[in-house]
């Protein structure tokens, strides 16, 4: 069957083409029960057999499915859909998302440099939405221009979290991903190291967005992946200012800062550099606090200090220069005044190192909550109410109800400052196994279908269907989409070939076509006049030739009567 003849899910059509990308195809498509037009990508059909693979887009699934936010791509439902490729039946992944007019951030600087009030516009809009996934725990990792919807009021819409992952997961490397990560051109230097990513990544990755839209192209490039990746790691980038001398020193700042190799140099949080962005965009340059500033914060006086010692210093030698013009002195008290010099410098550093050691007064710490056997969403609002951040990761556990806390990581009362990631283990209870889809299948194939998803067919009833042919699945008990353990037993149920009709003799002829031609019947009247008996009104069938009860599917049935002389 043709992609624009195919219906997934019983629901949804499957209409043209719209987008290819490395791992899936992109299809406009119908929800016939809500009548609204969605996007429904569907994994390739070379990867549905790759585990890697339908893990990877079952979790973009699950990302993106607990943000509900204007500037991120919405999903809707997902699936998978059994589907035979050169004679093996496979299943076949599915997502639904939200239909988006418009078009790629990729398209529109293709046509070169944007403005710089479109560009802040667009970055404060992919902020947003990065400040919202991070809040939710999530780490999109492939922020790009082809992931960047652009709709005809200029909004931002951020999608395809395929390889998207939990701000706390220490596994997120570049190593374990490498075939499907996308461009390198985005990369950040950690993740072309391999190195555990977080929510900075991000950060640097919009920091080379806007590089681009600022000057039409990206700050780095060369005839390789690996070429371009070096060049993040090792080589700073050049001001978009020297590619675009429309850029303003503003631009320049916070383009630079975001692309700092060393993450913690560069921004820290979205909100952070979504607040410089549209600083520099009314032409401001933002200010950050230095090292020394931090110092200063931190010890108090300690800087005066020293700044003190050197001066008593430079006295110190200034008046040994003095004496030595008028009376030199022994060397016995030159190398004593030069110890008693080294001895205070020795005290005060140690002073000012001693400082240095001692904790500033911490922020306000949170103690995290026990939060085992509460609900999910019970421990998230939670969490927010201490203003840290929590991050959902599901756990199958057949000893936990579903969507209930397992654990939490940190662990109960532990003490962490505000914003902290807390990773939230949530069961989803015992492993279960979609009922596939087998409807209007041979029975042959839906056992085969069974089998493949670790199932096992029990009884097969059959039930008289006015189209279906004898041996076609009408439905499963239990049914299709339903969750069962593995291994579980699902009855068939079949065509018998057969439909059921009534006694229709003594009904007028008009009332039995109706009842035979019924499409819950669907048989072929043929009506024969029988002119030995008189004619009554409605002309009344006086005999059939099909007997009542079961008959074959799409018979032909002949209703005899009257068409004598009419009864005065």
């Amino acid at each position: 069957m043709a992609d624009e003849q195919r219906l997934l899910a019983g629901r949804y059509l499957v209409g043209d083409l719209i987008g290819r990308g490395g791992m899936a195809n992109v299809y406009r498509g119908t929800d016939t029960k809500l009548g609204r037009t969605v996007a429904i990508k569907i994994l390739k059909a070379d990867l549905a057999t790759d585990p890697a693979f339908r893990t990877r887009f079952r979790q973009e699934a699950q990302a993106a499915s607990r943000m509900a936010h204007p500037t991120i791509v919405r999903v809707f439902d997902a699936g998978e859909e059994t589907v035979r490729h050169d004679g093996r039946i496979t299943r076949e992944p599915f997502i639904v998302m939200e239909y988006v007019q418009g078009e790629t951030l990729k398209t529109v600087i293709a046509d070169g440099p944007l403005d710089s009030a479109r560009a802040v516009a667009i970055a404060e809009g992919i902020l947003t939405a990065l400040e919202y996934s991070h809040r939710a725990g999530v780490v999109h990792r492939d922020i790009k221009p082809g992931n960047i919807m652009i709709t005809p009021e200029g909004k931002v819409k951020v999608m395809d979290f395929g390889i998207a992952r939990a701000v706390s997961d220490s596994s997120s490397t570049v190593a374990q991903t490498t075939a499907i990560l996308g461009t390198a051109s985005y990369f950040s230097p950690e993740q072309a190291k391999g190195e555990t990513v977080d929510a900075r990544t991000d950060l640097y990755s919009t920091g080379v967005v806007l590089f681009e839209m600022l000057t039409g192209r990206a700050p780095f490039r060369g005839d390789t992946a690996v070429a371009v990746a070096y060049q993040h790691v090792s080589e700073t980038p050049v001001k978009p200012s020297s590619v675009n001398p429309k850029v303003s020193p503003a631009l320049d700042y916070v383009v630079m800062r975001a692309l700092k190799k060393d993450r913690f140099e560069r921004y820290q949080t979205a909100a952070e550099f979504r607040d410089d962005v549209e600083l520099a965009g009314r032409g401001k340059i933002p200010t950050q606090r230095n090292n020394e500033d931090v110092a200063t914060a931190l010890f108090g006086q300690a800087p005066n200090v020293a700044s003190s010692t050197e001066q008593a210093l430079r006295q110190l030698t200034r008046d040994d220069s003095v004496t030595r013009t008028q009376r030199r002195p022994p060397v016995v008290w030159i190398w004593a005044g030069i110890a008693s010099i080294v001895v205070v410098l020795a005290a005060v550093m140690i002073w000012v190192m001693t400082l240095s050691q001692v904790e500033p007064p911490p922020a306000a710490s949170r103690t995290v909550p026990d939060l085992v056997g509460v609900s999910e969403q019970s421990a998230v609002d939670t969490l927010q109410e201490l203003d840290l951040v929590a991050s959902v990761v599901n756990e199958l556990n057949s000893e936990v109800e579903a969507g209930t806390v397992i654990r939490t990581d940190p662990g109960t009362d532990s003490r962490v400052p505000p914003k902290t990631v807390v990773r939230v283990v949530v069961s989803t209870g015992a492993p279960t196994v979609g009922v596939p889809e087998v409807a209007n299948k041979t029975t042959e194939q839906a056992q085969a279908d069974l089998v493949a998803a670790g199932l096992t067919t029990g009884a097969i009833s059959r039930e008289n269907s006015p189209d279906l042919s004898e041996g076609t699945v009408i439905g499963t008990d239990p049914a299709s989409g339903s969750q069962v353990a593995p291994g579980s037993t699902v009855n068939l149920i079949v065509s018998s070939g057969l439909v059921t009709i009534q006694d229709v003799r003594g009904q007028s002829l008009s009332v039995a076509t109706d009842l035979m031609e019924d499409p819950t019947v669907g048989l072929t009247v043929e009506p024969v006049p029988d002119p030995t008996c008189p004619a009554e009104p409605g002309n009344p069938v006086t005999n059939q030739s099909l007997a009542p009860g079961d008959v074959a599917q799409q018979s032909t049935i002949q209703l005899t009567y009257c068409t004598g002389t009419t009864t005065g």
